[in-house]
């Protein structure tokens, strides 16, 4: 949630014509991790969670991006992208951290066939 305040303080001095652009889509992003990671704390399977951890990870990713473009186009200031850029490495890392934590099971990775992953989702829904 830090990293979400802080993204929403960073950005609180965008210029009027960025209120559709670049506020808006840094702001979504910032709001975006904290919820993947509810939301998929609030599922009925691991493998339901890894896959809303793994879209709040996208989403640090997204929001790192546009950081670094506000920063580029003037928009954030030197201080306000150190801050952010250590509070989503931060972030990254914990969601990291708790992806490792769980344990894949055969069938269950992200790239196997689709008739592996449908017969994978059936056994995942009744974990």
């Amino acid at each position: 949630m830090a990293l979400a305040r802080s993204a929403y303080a960073a950005t609180a001095t965008l210029p009027k014509s960025e209120t559709y652009g670049l506020l808006s889509q840094i702001r979504r992003a910032a709001v975006s991790i904290p919820s993947n990671i509810a939301e998929g704390h609030g599922r009925l399977t691991d493998l339901q969670f890894r896959h809303f951890l793994g879209n709040a990870r996208g989403s640090v990713y997204e929001l790192r991006t546009q950081i670094e473009l506000g920063a580029d186009l003037g928009f954030i200031g030197h201080d306000s992208l150190m801050l952010l850029m250590e509070r989503s490495a931060e972030v990254t890392r914990l969601i990291n951290g708790l992806l490792a934590s769980f344990r894949v099971a055969p069938g269950d990775e992200p790239f196997a066939s689709s008739a592996n992953s449908a017969s994978s989702a059936r056994k995942g829904l009744h974990r």
